[in-house]
This record gives structure tokens, C-alpha cells and sequence, in this order.
């Protein structure tokens, strides 16, 4: 075990192996994390000699190359061209329906959020696509949601060929059956456990008596994410990319 790395570096490292296997990933613009995933798994094919991946991040200019910002993502996406994209909620329930829009008896909202944009198309129509939270709490991961911005299944005979792939939060990995439909948990991060993530979860899922422990990055994954990964999400990202670097330096304080 790698006893300096940090939380977030479990995420982004995990993010890059839901990852793998895409050719084109797309990132919205306030999705530092997912945007760590992706270009460490960018990181990862080019240490290897393998095809490149591209990413397209909103907002970015450095990695993006889009010309017309979300309206190039949506017919990108249309075509089938976008292999997986990220999306999160102020409410995700069992049946992986996402709530962008406000909490409470719509349209009176005691809380409101800055609503759907386009989670409902891209969740029809790019294969995989991972619901990530970094929070993990029952306000967030709810029965069922106030108000469904984006549908997590349809109904049969309806065309949909995207859809949720896999569940990220801060506590553990989950991935979706959308034959059942469901979350199954897949592994829990270290210093968590099973009773922890049931208590905090809103919804019932599926696990083993004793889930795995998510993989920790090993020292190779680890440089390339705190070199060349740190560099590139500083264009994009520099609040974060400079968060991140505290926090490793205060991991290895503390190790």
C-alpha cells in the first residue's frame, strides 16, 4: 500500500480505468476530477505506444477542439462520435435518474440548481456514461428523485443507445445493470466501509458480504498523475491542480 497517496488520486485513478477503451472522451466545464481521469488515461496509452485518446473539455482551449462549444459537443455526441462523458446531480436515485434542477415539490423548489442543459440527450445518446459525486451522502443519493432530469432507463421500443455505465462517489465504485435496473457495488475505498456507504446511501443496491477495497494507484500511475497530468489540468483547472499539490504534499507530511 502507498501510504501518501490522497483520496482524489483514488478517483482520478479509478476514472481512468472505467475509462479504458475509449477513443473519445468529453468532459463538461466544471469537472476537474473526471478531467484528471481522462487525461491520465491519455497518459497512460501514450507511455504505452498505444492509440491516442482524445478529450475534449468544455471551456478548455489547450483540450478542446471544438470551435462552437456545446454545439459541436451535442452533434459530436448525435454521431456517435463521443464514447463516454460524465455527468453528475444534486439528487441520483436507484434507478440512475439525475436531478439537475432543484430539490423539493417542482416547479416550487426549495432548492434550485442551474438545471438540465443537455444531460437528457447526452444520457441517450453516448455509450458510457459515468455518474460521478464526489460527495456521498443521503441528501444526494436519494430513493427517488424530486424531478427527473435525465432518465437513467426508457422504456422498451424506445431508441437509446447511451446510458449509465458506472457510479463514482467518494466513498466507492458501483456499476449500473440496466437489465435489472440497478447499482451493484463494485469496491470500497479505503478508509470506508460497506455499513458506511449503506447508511449514507438512499437507495438499496446490490453488494457482497465483503466488498473489495478500490485499487490504489502504484508508483508509476502515481508520477505520471503528479507530473504531466498535474501540468496539463493546470490550463484548465488551476485552483484544483493547486488544491491537489497541497494535498499530496500533506499526505506525504503524514505518512
Amino acid at each position: 500500500m502507498i501510504a501518501s497517496v490522497t483520496p482524489r488520486e483514488i478517483l482520478i485513478a479509478t476514472i481512468a480505468r472505467l475509462l479504458d477503451g475509449v477513443h473519445h472522451v468529453a468532459v463538461g466545464a466544471s469537472s476537474p476530477i473526471p478531467a484528471a481521469g481522462a487525461m491520465l488515461l491519455r497518459a497512460l496509452k501514450a507511455r504505452a505506444g498505444a492509440e491516442p485518446v482524445r478529450i475534449s473539455i468544455l471551456g478548455s482551449v489547450e483540450h478542446n477542439f471544438f470551435t462552437n462549444g456545446s454545439t459541436e459537443l451535442f452533434d459530436c455526441a448525435g454521431q456517435g462520435r463521443i464514447d463516454a462523458f460524465f455527468l453528475g446531480g444534486g439528487q441520483i436515485d436507484g434507478q440512475a435518474n439525475i436531478n439537475l434542477v432543484g430539490a423539493g415539490d417542482y416547479p416550487r423548489s426549495s432548492v434550485r440548481w442551474p438545471g438540465s442543459f443537455g444531460s437528457a440527450y447526452l444520457y441517450f445518446v453516448v455509450p458510457r456514461v459515468i455518474l460521478f459525486r464526489e460527495e456521498h451522502t443521503p441528501r444526494v443519493f436519494v430513493e427517488k428523485v424530486d424531478f427527473i432530469s435525465a432518465p437513467g432507463v426508457s422504456r422498451p421500443g424506445i431508441h437509446r443507445t447511451g446510458g449509465p455505465y458506472a457510479l463514482l462517489t467518494g466513498k466507492g465504485l458501483f456499476a449500473f445493470d440496466r437489465a435489472r435496473p440497478g447499482f451493484r457495488l463494485e469496491s470500497v475505498h479505503p478508509g470506508h466501509s460497506l455499513g458506511e456507504i449503506v447508511e449514507a446511501t438512499g437507495f438499496a443496491f446490490a453488494h457482497d458480504a465483503a466488498p473489495p477495497t478500490t485499487a490504489l494507484p502504484d508508483p508509476a500511475i502515481l508520477a505520471l498523475l503528479r507530473g504531466p497530468v498535474l501540468d496539463d489540468l493546470q490550463e484548465t483547472y488551476p485552483d484544483f491542480a493547486a488544491q491537489m499539490r497541497r494535498e499530496i504534499a500533506a499526505a506525504a507530511d503524514a505518512a
